[in-house]
């Protein structure tokens, strides 16, 4: 058996692959710092061959909750991705696979490479209503890109959609690619109506160097980016103090920060509730925009979610909260599964890059919903 990590958001290291029997394996945590969960690794050996397979130190990951009812990412070609049987107990995550081939990949979700990030980018930037730009570089030296797209000179509503704050929740950025499919449709007839007076900013990975770097939740200094937005700086958090000084000089209406929950098996959003400033107005927008997106998707919904924060009580350094804040104005994180959505289970594949790309597409339902509710009450 050979095991190997060494590729694009690879994360593994090889205990014992002596018996294929009984191969020990264990997550890398972040850069400085102690959170683990991710992992990402090729598996080789002989056709017909079965490999079973431990996680040890599974137990030592951030987020437990995150393993009952797992079932491990599984391909053969990197292309196609369903899920393995798997099994957590006594701090060891488990599964096994009968070789069809000599090498399969497996991955706590399907990946998004930095270089489909890039081909994203590329295709975007081939309509005339995108304008790529680098706001600046992060610390390992990658670009950190906007996109902006808009069809009018003066638009007079601004939303911020940006991706991968946790660079292991590789759903957000699929989801991303849905929305901007959707949105640059020029035969859709609804991305063609908010692109009258709409300008779209979007950030679809916000960071590069965990994504390629393997981490679950941090960048290359070990910044978890989403407690980084009270007070970023260019030395720890490049990634957030590039991006939220340009929402500064655009402002906005609406702001999406797309996330996925290791143990929540549901599609949900958080709100901005424990703000300050938090008001009816935010309330009723929060509103309008959940009962638009269940009536569009029937994978999205509002029973299961986080505990709301008390009045007064939010937790400030995170993106959606600041941003509510800052813009008085709707200001959600959105939160898709890593396991699948308990609500339509997919056995096969569970929640997937597929079923990510279209609640994507779905969004710009409550978007437009959400606009409309802002306009007609300015």
């Amino acid at each position: 058996m050979f095991i190997s990590d060494s590729f694009d958001s690879g994360n593994i290291r090889v205990l014992d692959a002596s018996d294929p029997e009984n191969i020990q394996l264990e997550i890398k945590a972040d850069n400085a710092s102690d959170f683990l969960q991710w992992f990402h690794f090729r598996l080789e050996g002989e056709p017909g061959q079965t490999a079973r397979i431990h996680i040890m130190n599974a137990g030592s990951a951030a987020f437990l909750d995150g393993w009952p009812d797992y079932q491990v990412c599984t391909s053969w070609n990197r292309q196609d991705w369903f899920r393995t049987p798997t099994h957590y107990q006594d701090g060891v995550l488990s599964f096994e696979i009968e070789l069809d081939q000599s090498a399969v990949y497996f991955s706590y979700f399907a990946p998004y490479s930095y270089e489909r990030h890039l081909d994203l980018l590329a295709w975007a930037q081939e309509d005339d209503r995108v304008l790529g730009e680098t706001l600046g570089q992060t610390l390992d030296g990658r670009d950190m890109t906007l996109l902006t797209i808009a069809n009018c000179e003066a638009p007079s509503q601004k939303v911020w959609i940006m991706a991968r704050q946790h660079p292991g929740e590789t759903m957000a950025e699929w989801f991303v690619e849905g929305f901007l499919e959707a949105l640059l449709d020029e035969d859709n007839p609804l991305s063609v109506a908010l692109l009258r007076d709409t300008a779209f900013y979007v950030v679809p990975n916000m960071n590069p160097d965990g994504s390629v770097r393997g981490h679950l939740r941090c960048n290359a200094a070990g910044a978890n980016l989403n407690r980084e937005w009270q007070a970023p700086s260019m030395e720890r958090s490049p990634e957030v103090y590039l991006v939220r000084e340009r929402m500064m000089e655009e402002g906005g209406d609406v702001f999406l920060d797309v996330h996925g929950d290791e143990a929540l098996p549901y599609n949900f959003v958080a709100g901005c509730e424990g703000n300050p400033g938090y008001n009816d107005y935010h309330a009723n927008l929060e509103t309008v925009f959940k009962q638009a997106y269940m009536q569009a998707s029937p994978d999205f919904q509002d029973t299961v979610g986080y505990p709301s924060s008390p009045p007064g009580r939010a937790n400030m350094t995170i993106a959606a909260n600041w941003l509510g804040e800052q813009f008085k104005t709707l200001s959600f994180t959105i939160e898709m599964p890593f396991k699948d959505n308990a609500d339509l289970p997919n056995l096969d594949i569970g929640w997937s890059p597929s079923r990510s790309a279209q609640l994507g597409r779905d969004v710009m339902h409550p978007l437009r919903a959400t606009l409309a509710e802002i306009a007609e009450t300015r």
